[in-house]
């Protein structure tokens, strides 16, 4: 059944209203354009929540927004073996998802988006406008459940991994591209707490039980704990790793807030648009970090540089502009994505390279330079004779004549 077919056309409409899409949103609102941000209601990724201090910066984060600050890390190998790392002039914020992304999308509207919520099903064509046809799920409809559609003349796809919005306009790879399967489970922090637990420190577990192509997390949220893994292996059960995780750091018996589970992309999509009015971004365009499977920061970036890119778009009527949002993009975090995907690729690959790479990061150069790259998304150019000496150590574990 259609209800409605609007007459009114939008500028652009966004499909997801997670971290990239709502940004996207914002950018282009404040620019003055008639903007919708379609959301699905209550979809929440599974996610530690961990911010840098760039993100925070960069985007105007308010403090109070952090449910915490983690200050240290913690890097369990497969042996048990663990290495606390200290993170120098500066720490990594922790968000709730559920609270963050609504304040997002909160400030689109603020700043003139408008918003419905409602399950995109498909993208047709109208001359030279899309129309975006879904599922109602708010009140601006007699019938919840029965079909609408919106014109627009450019389509943000912010709709996560396997976008449907991609796949409908034909965006080329979204139906190729591989994914890490990730879940986890928020637990309210018990008032007896566990021995080894510290609010101001993240947990990463590198054991194949918990994930055997990933990692293990525990994330302090304040009064919640994010506990989660990842694997690309589908027969491997994310739910019993989490289980197990969970009685090993003794909160089996934590009550359990929420779970969610989403795949994760493995790296960035080829073509992030269609070539005429659509373009991809966050999840749906591929930009998670491979290794440490940070996402936030590269999906609001990215959310920033589609809003750019159609802004341009729409001024130009030039269906090339759409492409500078992943060439922007690519300029800036290529090698990094790059970096990362290698370290994935290598180390997480057997219990003895597990080893390896925790006992690597002992030394107080890698640390140094790991969390100044993360805290400000630049791989750190300064103190040559650090990333000499980094080098030869990784290249001694990698032949296997460093000492374990």
């Amino acid at each position: 059944m259609q209800t409605n077919q609007h007459s009114v056309v939008y500028d652009v409409v966004v499909v997801g209203g997670g971290p990239a899409g709502a940004t996207a949103a914002e950018t282009l609102a404040k620019k003055g354009k008639k903007v919708l941000l379609l959301d699905r209601r209550g979809r929440i990724k599974p996610c530690g929540g961990a911010i840098p201090p760039r993100l925070i910066k960069d985007f105007a984060i308010p403090d109070e927004l952090l449910v915490a600050k983690s200050t240290s890390a913690r890097m369990i190998s497969p042996a048990g073996k663990k290495v606390d790392i200290q993170i120098e002039n500066g720490f990594v914020g922790m968000v709730d998802r559920s609270e963050f992304d609504e304040w997002l999308r909160n400030r689109a509207v603020q700043h003139g988006a408008e918003r419905r919520d409602g399950i995109f099903e498909k993208l047709t064509r109208e001359g030279d406008l899309a129309r975006i046809h879904f599922k109602v799920r708010d009140n601006k409809s007699t019938v919840e459940g029965a079909m609408d559609s919106i014109l627009a003349r450019a389509v943000i796809g912010a709709d996560g991994a396997k976008s449907q919005v991609g796949r409908s306009a034909g965006v080329k790879g979204c139906a190729e591209a591989n994914y890490v399967f990730a879940y986890h489970e928020i637990v309210k922090t018990p008032a007896v707490k566990p021995e080894s637990y510290n609010p101001d420190r993240c947990d990463v577990f590198y054991q194949k039980p918990l994930s055997p192509d990933f990692y293990g997390w525990v994330f302090p949220h304040g009064d919640t704990l994010s506990i989660g893994t990842g694997s690309a292996d589908k027969g491997f059960s994310l739910r019993h790793a989490v289980g197990k995780l969970r009685k090993e750091i003794g909160l089996e018996n934590a009550e359990l807030v929420r779970h969610e589970g989403a795949p994760l992309p493995m790296k960035p999509l080829k073509k992030w648009d269609d070539g005429k009015q659509v373009v991809l971004a966050g999840d749906a365009a591929g930009v998670v970090a491979p290794a440490s499977g940070e996402g936030i920061y590269y999906a609001m970036l990215g959310g920033q540089l589609a809003g750019e890119s159609v802004m341009e778009f729409l001024e130009s009527k030039n269906p090339a502009c759409l492409q500078l949002a992943r060439k922007r993009f690519m300029k800036e975090h290529r090698l990094t994505f790059i970096v990362l995907g290698i370290m994935q690729y290598f180390w997480y690959t057997t219990n003895k390279r597990r080893e390896s790479f925790v006992k690597m990061c002992e030394d107080k150069d890698v640390q140094k330079l790991t969390f100044e790259s993360y805290m400000h998304k630049k791989l750190v150019r300064k103190k040559p004779l650090a990333h000499v000496k980094i080098f030869f150590k990784d290249m001694g574990h990698l032949l296997g004549i460093a000492k374990a």
